[in-house]
């Protein structure tokens, strides 16, 4: 896989906080932290994607009926043990 060469800007704040996470052996240096950092975010948006897609797919699946807990609650238990 190719890579690009960034320069990023951090306040002093954060940059103390990339040092603090590689001297605690968690990262070997500031590119590897940030890269992580990307691969979490798109994990992320993967899954609020699948979430919208769940949402959108329960929108359109019609009217909605009603709900009765208490005999759904029955049914598994009688189902299920």
């Amino acid at each position: 896989m190719a890579t690009v060469r960034k320069t990023i800007t951090v306040t002093d704040q954060q940059d103390h906080w990339i040092k603090a996470q590689i001297e605690a052996g968690h990262y070997t240096n500031d590119s590897e932290y940030i890269r992580d950092l990307i691969r979490r975010e798109q994990e992320r948006n993967a899954e609020l994607e699948t979430v919208r897609a769940a949402l959108r797919e329960g929108e359109s699946s019609g009217t909605p009926r009603s709900f009765d807990p208490e005999a759904f609650k029955k049914r598994m238990l009688s189902a299920h043990g």
